[in-house]
Protein backbone atom coordinates (compact mmCIF):
# COMPACT_ATOMS: atom_id res chain seq x y z
CA UNK A 1 0.00 0.00 0.00
CA UNK A 2 1.66 3.66 -0.96
CA UNK A 3 1.78 6.36 1.79
CA UNK A 4 -0.96 8.61 0.67
CA UNK A 5 -2.96 10.92 2.53
CA UNK A 6 -1.16 10.43 6.26
CA UNK A 7 2.23 12.11 6.65
CA UNK A 8 1.53 13.50 9.54
CA UNK A 9 -1.57 11.85 11.06
CA UNK A 10 0.55 9.89 13.20
CA UNK A 11 -0.07 12.56 15.36
CA UNK A 12 -1.61 11.67 18.07
CA UNK A 13 -5.18 13.11 18.59
CA UNK A 14 -7.00 14.17 21.44
CA UNK A 15 -9.77 16.24 22.06
CA UNK A 16 -10.26 18.60 24.71
CA UNK A 17 -13.17 16.35 26.21
CA UNK A 18 -10.83 13.00 26.77
CA UNK A 19 -8.08 15.41 28.38
CA UNK A 20 -10.13 18.07 29.91
CA UNK A 21 -7.68 20.54 28.67
CA UNK A 22 -8.69 23.85 27.89
CA UNK A 23 -6.16 25.62 25.41
CA UNK A 24 -4.41 28.86 26.16
CA UNK A 25 -4.53 31.40 23.79
CA UNK A 26 -3.07 34.45 25.13
CA UNK A 27 -1.63 36.23 22.38
CA UNK A 28 -2.74 39.16 20.44
CA UNK A 29 -2.74 37.74 16.89
CA UNK A 30 -4.95 39.34 14.58
CA UNK A 31 -7.90 36.77 13.50
CA UNK A 32 -8.33 37.68 10.29
CA UNK A 33 -9.33 35.78 6.67
CA UNK A 34 -6.97 38.70 4.90
CA UNK A 35 -5.19 37.27 1.75
CA UNK A 36 -2.12 39.66 2.77
CA UNK A 37 -0.16 41.66 5.53
CA UNK A 38 -0.76 44.70 4.25
CA UNK A 39 2.36 45.84 5.92
CA UNK A 40 4.28 48.97 4.24
CA UNK A 41 7.37 49.12 6.53
CA UNK A 42 10.78 50.13 5.63
CA UNK A 43 12.65 47.14 3.62
CA UNK A 44 15.71 46.07 6.20
CA UNK A 45 19.07 44.66 5.15
CA UNK A 46 17.37 41.42 3.37
CA UNK A 47 15.59 42.25 0.58
CA UNK A 48 13.43 39.70 -1.12
CA UNK A 49 11.36 42.01 -2.64
CA UNK A 50 13.79 41.99 -5.82
CA UNK A 51 13.94 38.27 -6.13
CA UNK A 52 10.69 36.56 -4.57
CA UNK A 53 7.17 36.65 -5.01
CA UNK A 54 5.25 39.15 -3.00
CA UNK A 55 3.85 36.36 -0.67
CA UNK A 56 5.87 33.17 -0.31
CA UNK A 57 3.39 30.71 0.32
CA UNK A 58 4.90 27.04 2.39
CA UNK A 59 2.63 24.01 3.28
CA UNK A 60 3.04 22.37 6.20
CA UNK A 61 2.54 18.93 6.83
CA UNK A 62 0.20 19.07 10.11
CA UNK A 63 -1.30 21.45 12.22
CA UNK A 64 1.24 24.26 13.41
CA UNK A 65 3.21 23.00 16.49
CA UNK A 66 6.81 23.19 17.38
CA UNK A 67 8.39 21.70 14.88
CA UNK A 68 7.45 24.28 12.61
CA UNK A 69 8.80 26.86 14.81
CA UNK A 70 11.30 28.59 12.96
CA UNK A 71 8.55 29.10 10.12
CA UNK A 72 6.32 31.45 12.48
CA UNK A 73 9.42 32.94 13.91
CA UNK A 74 9.55 34.66 10.64
CA UNK A 75 6.83 36.21 10.90
CA UNK A 76 6.35 40.05 11.65
CA UNK A 77 4.19 42.44 13.27
CA UNK A 78 0.17 41.52 13.54
CA UNK A 79 0.06 38.29 11.64
CA UNK A 80 -2.91 37.27 10.61
CA UNK A 81 -5.00 34.26 10.97
CA UNK A 82 -7.75 32.41 9.26
CA UNK A 83 -9.26 30.19 10.76
CA UNK A 84 -11.62 29.45 8.12
CA UNK A 85 -8.26 28.84 5.39
CA UNK A 86 -6.23 27.10 8.13
CA UNK A 87 -3.63 29.80 7.58
CA UNK A 88 -1.53 32.37 8.89
CA UNK A 89 -0.12 35.18 6.55
CA UNK A 90 2.07 38.57 8.01
CA UNK A 91 5.20 40.22 6.97
CA UNK A 92 8.44 37.94 6.51
CA UNK A 93 10.85 39.37 8.77
CA UNK A 94 14.51 38.50 9.61
CA UNK A 95 16.91 40.04 12.17
CA UNK A 96 13.89 41.84 13.13
CA UNK A 97 13.40 44.04 10.07
CA UNK A 98 11.09 43.77 6.86
CA UNK A 99 11.97 41.76 3.76
CA UNK A 100 9.83 43.43 1.45
CA UNK A 101 7.54 39.91 1.24
CA UNK A 102 4.93 38.24 2.94
CA UNK A 103 4.87 34.83 4.32
CA UNK A 104 1.46 32.42 3.91
CA UNK A 105 1.81 29.44 5.84
CA UNK A 106 -0.76 27.03 5.10
CA UNK A 107 -2.19 23.98 7.82
CA UNK A 108 -1.54 20.11 6.85
CA UNK A 109 -2.90 17.14 7.70
CA UNK A 110 -7.14 17.27 8.57
CA UNK A 111 -6.89 20.69 7.33
CA UNK A 112 -6.18 19.54 3.65
CA UNK A 113 -8.26 16.09 4.04
CA UNK A 114 -4.94 14.54 4.90
CA UNK A 115 -3.43 14.73 1.42
CA UNK A 116 -0.21 14.43 0.78
CA UNK A 117 1.98 17.90 0.68
CA UNK A 118 3.25 16.83 -2.83
CA UNK A 119 0.08 16.42 -4.16
CA UNK A 120 -1.01 19.49 -2.86
CA UNK A 121 1.90 21.52 -4.33
CA UNK A 122 1.25 19.98 -7.93
CA UNK A 123 -2.53 20.82 -7.66
CA UNK A 124 -1.73 24.81 -6.05
CA UNK A 125 0.70 26.46 -8.28
CA UNK A 126 1.20 29.33 -5.89
CA UNK A 127 2.68 27.27 -3.28
CA UNK A 128 6.36 27.87 -2.84
CA UNK A 129 7.25 25.79 -0.35
CA UNK A 130 6.35 22.16 1.18
CA UNK A 131 7.26 19.91 4.15
CA UNK A 132 8.20 16.79 2.41
CA UNK A 133 9.69 13.74 3.83
CA UNK A 134 12.84 12.30 1.98
CA UNK A 135 11.37 9.04 1.73
CA UNK A 136 7.72 10.82 0.55
CA UNK A 137 9.99 12.72 -2.13
CA UNK A 138 11.54 9.63 -3.27
CA UNK A 139 8.08 7.90 -4.20
CA UNK A 140 6.91 10.74 -5.61
CA UNK A 141 10.37 11.42 -7.58
CA UNK A 142 8.67 9.65 -10.92
CA UNK A 143 5.75 11.13 -11.20
CA UNK A 144 5.52 14.36 -8.58
CA UNK A 145 9.22 14.79 -8.47
CA UNK A 146 10.20 17.65 -5.21
CA UNK A 147 13.95 18.99 -4.42
CA UNK A 148 14.79 19.35 -0.60
CA UNK A 149 16.49 22.31 -0.16
CA UNK A 150 16.19 23.20 3.99
CA UNK A 151 15.90 20.37 6.57
CA UNK A 152 15.00 22.45 10.01
CA UNK A 153 14.89 19.11 11.30
CA UNK A 154 18.21 17.28 11.78
CA UNK A 155 17.22 13.80 12.80
CA UNK A 156 12.96 12.54 12.21
CA UNK A 157 10.91 12.71 15.59
CA UNK A 158 8.97 10.11 14.95
CA UNK A 159 9.38 7.09 17.79
CA UNK A 160 7.64 3.54 18.43
CA UNK A 161 6.72 3.91 22.90
CA UNK A 162 5.69 1.50 24.65
CA UNK A 163 5.11 1.16 28.46
CA UNK A 164 8.72 0.44 30.34
CA UNK A 165 6.52 -1.13 34.10
CA UNK A 166 4.87 -4.01 31.36
CA UNK A 167 8.09 -4.11 29.66
CA UNK A 168 11.09 -3.61 31.68
CA UNK A 169 13.39 -5.57 30.28
CA UNK A 170 12.98 -3.80 26.48
CA UNK A 171 15.14 -0.91 25.81
CA UNK A 172 14.86 -0.88 22.09
CA UNK A 173 12.47 -1.77 18.62
CA UNK A 174 14.44 -4.74 18.67
CA UNK A 175 13.30 -5.79 21.92
CA UNK A 176 9.69 -5.59 21.26
CA UNK A 177 10.81 -8.38 18.92
CA UNK A 178 11.83 -11.01 21.58
CA UNK A 179 8.67 -9.50 23.99
CA UNK A 180 6.46 -10.52 21.29
CA UNK A 181 4.46 -6.79 21.82
CA UNK A 182 1.81 -6.03 18.92
CA UNK A 183 3.29 -2.88 17.53
CA UNK A 184 0.20 0.09 16.49
CA UNK A 185 0.99 1.94 13.41
CA UNK A 186 -0.05 3.94 10.66
CA UNK A 187 -0.92 1.20 7.50
CA UNK A 188 0.88 2.25 4.68
CA UNK A 189 4.29 3.39 6.37
CA UNK A 190 7.98 2.56 4.83
CA UNK A 191 9.65 2.96 7.95
CA UNK A 192 7.36 -0.77 8.99
CA UNK A 193 8.45 -2.08 6.00
CA UNK A 194 12.06 -1.10 6.63
CA UNK A 195 11.50 -2.79 10.29
CA UNK A 196 9.94 -6.12 8.79
CA UNK A 197 12.29 -6.36 5.85
CA UNK A 198 15.52 -5.64 8.32
CA UNK A 199 14.13 -8.01 10.75
CA UNK A 200 14.22 -5.58 13.71
CA UNK A 201 10.49 -6.59 13.85
CA UNK A 202 7.97 -9.64 12.86
CA UNK A 203 4.93 -9.04 10.51
CA UNK A 204 3.15 -11.15 12.67
CA UNK A 205 3.31 -8.78 15.29
CA UNK A 206 2.96 -5.23 13.58
CA UNK A 207 -0.63 -3.59 13.52
CA UNK A 208 -1.60 -0.96 11.06
CA UNK A 209 -4.86 0.07 13.03
CA UNK A 210 -3.98 2.96 14.35
CA UNK A 211 -5.93 6.18 13.98
CA UNK A 212 -3.66 8.68 15.78
CA UNK A 213 -5.98 8.37 19.29
CA UNK A 214 -4.28 6.92 22.43
CA UNK A 215 -7.71 4.75 22.82
CA UNK A 216 -6.10 1.18 21.63
CA UNK A 217 -2.83 1.75 23.72
CA UNK A 218 -4.49 3.32 26.77
CA UNK A 219 -7.24 0.23 26.31
CA UNK A 220 -4.38 -2.72 26.40
CA UNK A 221 -3.15 -1.25 29.65
CA UNK A 222 0.41 -1.45 28.67
CA UNK A 223 0.68 -4.10 26.19
CA UNK A 224 0.92 -2.93 22.88
CA UNK A 225 3.73 -0.70 21.70
CA UNK A 226 2.79 2.57 19.16
CA UNK A 227 4.43 4.79 17.03
CA UNK A 228 4.37 8.72 17.99
CA UNK A 229 6.40 11.95 17.78
CA UNK A 230 9.09 12.17 20.61
CA UNK A 231 8.04 16.01 20.90
CA UNK A 232 4.27 15.60 21.59
CA UNK A 233 3.23 11.52 22.68
CA UNK A 234 5.53 11.90 25.98
CA UNK A 235 4.53 14.59 26.98
CA UNK A 236 0.72 14.38 26.40
CA UNK A 237 0.48 10.38 27.87
CA UNK A 238 2.00 11.61 31.02
CA UNK A 239 0.56 14.75 31.48
CA UNK A 240 -2.32 15.43 29.56
CA UNK A 241 -4.44 11.69 29.40
CA UNK A 242 -5.96 11.29 32.61
CA UNK A 243 -6.22 7.07 31.74
CA UNK A 244 -2.80 6.77 31.30
CA UNK A 245 -0.60 9.71 33.35
CA UNK A 246 2.50 7.78 33.44
CA UNK A 247 5.81 7.77 31.34
CA UNK A 248 6.49 6.23 28.18
CA UNK A 249 9.51 4.56 27.27
CA UNK A 250 10.81 4.92 23.35
CA UNK A 251 13.53 4.89 20.66
CA UNK A 252 13.66 7.12 17.42
CA UNK A 253 13.28 4.95 14.02
CA UNK A 254 16.33 7.49 13.06
CA UNK A 255 18.49 5.04 15.38
CA UNK A 256 17.05 1.57 13.60
CA UNK A 257 18.95 3.06 10.56
CA UNK A 258 15.85 4.56 8.76
CA UNK A 259 17.25 8.01 8.75
CA UNK A 260 14.77 9.73 6.61
CA UNK A 261 15.07 13.97 7.19
CA UNK A 262 11.36 14.89 8.31
CA UNK A 263 9.54 17.63 6.87
CA UNK A 264 11.78 19.30 4.53
CA UNK A 265 11.53 21.71 2.82
CA UNK A 266 11.32 21.43 -0.56
CA UNK A 267 10.28 23.23 -3.81
CA UNK A 268 9.01 21.45 -7.15
CA UNK A 269 12.01 20.06 -8.79
CA UNK A 270 10.68 21.39 -12.29
CA UNK A 271 11.11 25.25 -10.02
CA UNK A 272 13.99 24.87 -8.30
CA UNK A 273 16.11 27.11 -11.46
CA UNK A 274 13.56 29.24 -11.46
CA UNK A 275 13.13 30.12 -8.10
CA UNK A 276 16.94 29.71 -7.27
CA UNK A 277 17.62 33.40 -7.17
CA UNK A 278 14.67 33.98 -4.38
CA UNK A 279 15.98 30.49 -2.88
CA UNK A 280 19.79 31.92 -2.57
CA UNK A 281 18.47 34.41 0.17
CA UNK A 282 15.63 32.71 1.77
CA UNK A 283 16.79 29.73 2.68
CA UNK A 284 19.87 31.41 4.95
CA UNK A 285 16.78 33.09 7.03
CA UNK A 286 14.93 30.20 7.46
CA UNK A 287 18.58 29.06 8.83
CA UNK A 288 18.71 31.84 11.10
CA UNK A 289 15.08 32.01 11.99
CA UNK A 290 15.56 28.30 13.26
CA UNK A 291 18.27 29.65 15.50
CA UNK A 292 16.35 32.69 16.74
CA UNK A 293 13.32 30.23 17.15
CA UNK A 294 15.14 27.73 20.17
CA UNK A 295 16.89 30.91 21.27
CA UNK A 296 13.62 32.53 22.42
CA UNK A 297 10.36 30.08 21.50
CA UNK A 298 8.00 32.35 23.40
CA UNK A 299 6.20 34.33 21.10
CA UNK A 300 6.29 31.59 18.04
CA UNK A 301 4.30 29.28 20.47
CA UNK A 302 1.89 31.69 21.47
CA UNK A 303 1.04 32.41 17.72
CA UNK A 304 1.20 28.61 17.06
CA UNK A 305 -0.87 27.61 19.93
CA UNK A 306 -3.26 30.23 19.09
CA UNK A 307 -3.92 28.90 15.46
CA UNK A 308 -4.19 25.68 17.05
CA UNK A 309 -7.32 27.04 18.99
CA UNK A 310 -8.74 28.68 15.79
CA UNK A 311 -8.17 26.19 13.44
CA UNK A 312 -10.39 24.02 15.23
CA UNK A 313 -9.63 20.73 13.52
CA UNK A 314 -10.08 18.24 16.80
CA UNK A 315 -5.91 18.55 17.73
CA UNK A 316 -5.47 19.70 21.10
CA UNK A 317 -1.89 21.75 21.50
CA UNK A 318 -1.14 24.10 24.71
CA UNK A 319 1.79 26.32 25.70
CA UNK A 320 2.98 23.30 27.71
CA UNK A 321 3.04 20.85 25.04
CA UNK A 322 5.03 23.96 22.98
CA UNK A 323 7.61 24.16 25.66
CA UNK A 324 8.19 20.25 26.00
CA UNK A 325 8.90 20.22 21.99
CA UNK A 326 11.02 22.72 21.88
CA UNK A 327 13.45 21.38 25.10
CA UNK A 328 12.76 17.65 24.12
CA UNK A 329 14.03 18.27 20.56
CA UNK A 330 16.68 20.09 21.72
CA UNK A 331 17.86 17.58 24.32
CA UNK A 332 17.68 14.47 21.62
CA UNK A 333 19.60 16.12 18.30
CA UNK A 334 16.36 16.02 16.12
CA UNK A 335 17.19 20.17 16.29
CA UNK A 336 21.04 20.93 15.76
CA UNK A 337 23.87 20.78 13.59
CA UNK A 338 24.33 17.29 12.70
CA UNK A 339 27.84 16.04 11.82
CA UNK A 340 29.12 19.78 11.35
CA UNK A 341 28.33 23.31 12.15
CA UNK A 342 25.82 24.03 9.78
CA UNK A 343 22.17 23.90 10.63
CA UNK A 344 19.62 22.61 7.60
CA UNK A 345 21.66 20.92 4.99
CA UNK A 346 21.39 17.42 3.93
CA UNK A 347 24.37 14.34 4.20
CA UNK A 348 24.62 13.36 0.75
CA UNK A 349 25.35 9.49 2.31
CA UNK A 350 22.21 9.43 4.43
CA UNK A 351 19.78 10.49 1.36
CA UNK A 352 21.55 8.03 -1.18
CA UNK A 353 21.17 5.33 1.81
CA UNK A 354 17.36 6.34 2.37
CA UNK A 355 17.16 5.98 -1.51
CA UNK A 356 18.63 2.41 -0.95
CA UNK A 357 16.24 1.64 1.54
CA UNK A 358 12.96 2.65 0.35
CA UNK A 359 13.31 1.40 -3.76
CA UNK A 360 12.79 -2.54 -2.83
CA UNK A 361 9.97 -0.83 -0.75
CA UNK A 362 8.31 0.59 -3.11
CA UNK A 363 8.82 -1.62 -6.10
CA UNK A 364 6.93 -4.16 -3.89
CA UNK A 365 4.21 -1.82 -3.77
CA UNK A 366 4.35 -1.07 -7.49
CA UNK A 367 5.58 2.40 -7.23
CA UNK A 368 8.07 3.41 -9.83
CA UNK A 369 11.01 4.90 -8.63
CA UNK A 370 13.40 6.31 -11.49
CA UNK A 371 16.50 3.77 -12.13
CA UNK A 372 18.89 7.21 -12.42
CA UNK A 373 17.43 8.66 -9.31
CA UNK A 374 20.38 11.07 -8.01
CA UNK A 375 20.70 12.06 -4.75
CA UNK A 376 21.07 16.09 -5.69
CA UNK A 377 17.47 15.57 -7.31
CA UNK A 378 15.63 14.75 -3.85
CA UNK A 379 17.92 17.19 -2.03
CA UNK A 380 20.34 20.19 -2.47
CA UNK A 381 23.05 22.17 -0.44
CA UNK A 382 22.99 24.87 -2.92
CA UNK A 383 21.17 27.73 -0.84
CA UNK A 384 22.17 26.16 2.47
CA UNK A 385 24.91 29.09 3.81
CA UNK A 386 27.38 26.69 5.72
CA UNK A 387 28.72 29.64 8.39
CA UNK A 388 24.94 29.26 9.61
CA UNK A 389 24.61 27.09 12.53
CA UNK A 390 23.90 26.34 16.20
CA UNK A 391 26.86 27.19 18.73
CA UNK A 392 28.93 24.69 20.10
Amino acid sequence: MRILSLPRSARVTVSATVIGLAVLTGCAQTDSPTATSGYSGPIGAIDLKQVCPTKIVVQSDWNPEAEHGGLYQLLGPNPAIDAAGKKVTGPLFAHGEYTGVDLEIRAGGPAIGFQTVTSQMYQDDSIMLGFVDTDQSIQSAATKPTTGVFAPLEINPQMIMWDPATYPNVHSISDLKAAKATVLYFQGAAYMDYLTGAGILDKSQVDGSYDGTPANFVAAGGAKAQQGFISTEPYLYEQKIPQWHKPVAYQLLHDTGFPVYKSALAVRSEKLEADSACLQRLVPVMQQAQLDYFADPATANDLIVHAVDKYDTGWVYDTGNAAFATKRMREAGVVGNGGNATVGDFDTARVQRVIDITRPIYTEQKVSVPQGLTTEQIATDRFIDPKIGFAS
